[in-house]
């Protein structure tokens, strides 16, 4: 009779073992189910209106931004876009000379590319022997480099600017002689003046004489701006020869340097 009855409450003790175990499995599956979807939701918020992360795929802003880095971009300052709609968040301040620029390319929206800004609306652009001309004034720019200063290629790439020449520049191109090649003939260190358009910037990459950039494709509308780069969050040295160079080429100097 002891016997039995110690069965039986070894049994009810087993029994409320595992329905305790049960009510604390789902009590810490309800726990996460509260938590989670807010989560979920806020992290798509900030990565739609605050920021968001970005490669660095070429060596187009060599200096100041190298192949292998990770960015932060801020999508906040000028104004994130509202997804599925053509509406924009209201913009801290509009984009200024020498901000480097995260914006949909204007040749095929689906790709990103980076510059810094050159030319706003209503700015006159030139460029004589690489070095740059706004206004009427040559630029220093100290955080430009040149791996190729001795080439200057002439394609037709960049035909399209005879649309935005300068009046001037304009009435000279269209009095060529008749039969001659027409006097506007840009070429990559040498064209202009053109105007920047309304609502259209002008960018160059640093790495001037290896960017594909604004003087070949032309201006960027300001509806593609998706941002600054705030901060360089991981960086590696690419190198197919090493083994796993996202963690034996790591760049740490560069880990969380802010981008100017």
């Amino acid at each position: 009779m002891a016997l039995e009855q110690d069965h039986r409450a070894n049994a009810l003790r087993a029994a409320n073992g595992r329905s305790r175990r049960r009510a604390i499995s789902f009590a810490w599956l309800w726990e996460w189910a509260k938590v989670l979807p807010p989560a979920v939701l806020l992290f798509f918020v900030l990565r739609t209106f605050v920021v968001e992360a970005f490669k660095i795929p070429s060596g187009s802003m060599e200096r100041t931004l190298l192949v292998g880095d990770f960015l932060l971009v801020n999508k906040w300052l000028y104004g994130a876009e509202v997804p599925y709609t053509r509406m924009r968040s209201p913009a801290v301040r509009a984009p200024q000379l020498g901000d480097i620029l995260v914006f949909q390319w204007p040749a095929d929206p689906s790709k990103s590319f980076v510059k810094r800004l050159v030319g706003r609306p209503g700015d006159t652009l030139s460029m004589q022997g690489g070095r740059l001309v706004r206004n009427g004034r040559q630029l220093q720019e100290q955080y430009v480099s040149h791996t190729e200063p001795n080439v200057d290629p002439m394609t037709d790439e960049f035909r399209w600017q005879r649309g935005y020449l300068t009046n001037t520049a304009a009435a000279a191109d269209a009095d060529s002689p008749v039969g001659m090649p027409p006097i506007y003939r840009p070429s990559r260190d040498n064209w202009g003046p053109i105007v920047v358009p309304p609502r259209h910037l002008f960018v160059l990459g640093d790495n001037r004489d290896n960017s594909l950039d604004s003087r070949y494709w032309g201006f960027v509308p300001d509806s593609l701006l998706r941002g600054t780069p705030w901060r360089v969050y991981y960086s590696f040295t690419p190198d197919s020869s090493a083994r796993m160079p996202w963690l034996t080429r790591i760049r740490w100097g560069r880990l969380g340097a802010r981008v100017r």
